[in-house]
């Protein structure tokens, strides 16, 4: 079965599926579904790929396990800097390096061939498999996953348990799991002076100097506390531009980029209101957007008795293949869960090593993506047929 996950891990890093453009990936998934009669529902947007697949077993239970993932990558950035082309996935010392090894090409194929196994050896499992496939998830994820499960919860599609991909590990394949994320908030400011030349600077309003006690202000804040599976609220600053070139000219204008992941002990209005009243004791004239790409969700299940706790069984099947106990650690970036999370199913992420994930030298290594599939087929087992 290795053999078999290594060879469409790289059939895969071979596509050039820079976010939204899937590049063939899912094709290639799509061939292996279907061979197992998965049926197979496209749902493409723009230059975003989509598609929807299912697998049903016997009629004992309706019970949905989906399998969630991403066939786009971020771009690789200087390909002088890596020690290989980063789309010919090549091995080196028993590591596969490319981009998308572990974001998330490698679990994608540890998913496709974990339900192969699986469909082929029990047929008649209880429930249902399913899978949920995007090119639009490292973009701005308007046109992917939020789109499928839209039309899936117009058609009432019942979805129980979800596995997603995402690169969660930190030093060992299981150690972190997630079953939540926080919020992300962009705020992009537009600070107005008054533009003039830098030897008669008291003709004009530098708006970079105006900025500083602001900033100054905004990273002593503590914008809210930890919270149950939650990090604290943190402020980074992104981007500072002007459209001045010269450096004899005090620029006019200049704008701040500022990103807040935000958890479940502040709402993201409340955020905005705090910064509009800060803003207001530093800076006279001021323009302010923001867009929310997501706010915070926690996936927990307390009816046992008539479903599964999908938390348990990862947290045990990890422990069996891999022998350590995983922590819950709900930081990092956002993902699909925040949509996923809308249909009622529980959520656990889990995935590869996450040390290389969008870097120069993106890699895996080859063992790596032998014990997340086995993890996988585990998890499977343990839902659709115990």
């Amino acid at each position: 079965m290795l053999k078999k996950i290594i060879n469409l891990t790289k059939e895969l890093i071979q596509c050039r599926s820079i976010s939204p453009f899937d590049a063939g990936c899912q094709n290639i998934l799509i061939k292996i579904l279907k061979q197992l009669n998965f049926h197979i529902k496209l749902i493409n947007i723009k230059n975003t790929k989509n598609f929807w697949a299912f697998h049903n077993g016997n009629n004992k239970n309706n019970n949905t396990l989906v399998f969630a993932g991403h066939t786009d990558v971020v771009p690789p950035g200087d390909i002088k800097k890596w020690k290989f082309d980063p789309f010919k996935a090549i091995i080196k010392n028993d590591i596969l390096y490319g981009r998308g090894a572990c974001d998330m090409k490698g679990s994608l194929a540890a998913m496709i061939i974990a339900a192969k196994k699986f469909i082929t050896k029990y047929p008649n499992y209880n429930g249902r498999l399913a899978f949920i496939i995007t090119s639009d998830e490292e973009g701005n994820a308007k046109n992917g996953t939020i789109q499928v499960i839209n039309k899936l919860i117009k058609k009432k599609e019942k979805l129980d348990y979800c596995i997603i991909g995402e690169p969660t590990s930190n030093k060992i394949i299981g150690d972190i799991i997630k079953n939540g994320r926080r919020g992300s908030l962009n705020i992009k400011l537009k600070i107005i002076g008054v533009q003039g030349h830098v030897a008669y600077h008291k003709l004009a309003k530098n708006p970079i100097h105006m900025v500083v006690p602001l900033l100054n202000k905004l990273l002593l804040i503590k914008w809210s506390k930890k919270s149950y599976l939650f990090p604290e609220t943190s402020m980074q600053i992104t981007k500072i531009s002007s459209d001045i070139k010269n450096n004899n000219i005090i620029p006019g204008n200049i704008i701040l980029y500022i990103n807040f992941r935000f958890n479940n002990e502040i709402y993201y209005k409340d955020i905005l209101k705090k910064l509009n009243y800060i803003i207001k004791k530093y800076i006279v004239n001021y323009d302010i957007k923001w867009n929310l790409s997501g706010l915070p969700f926690l996936s927990i299940y307390d009816n046992f008795k008539k479903n599964k706790n999908l938390l348990k069984i990862v947290k045990k099947n990890i422990n069996l293949i891999n022998n350590i106990n995983p922590k819950l650690i709900n930081n990092g970036g956002t993902s699909d869960g925040r949509f996923i999370i809308k249909t009622g199913a529980q959520i656990v992420e889990l995935g590869l090593i996450n040390s290389t994930i969008h870097k120069i030298n993106e890699c895996v290594y080859i063992n790596d993506l032998n014990i997340i599939y086995k993890i996988y087929y585990k998890i499977i087992k343990e839902i659709l047929i115990l």
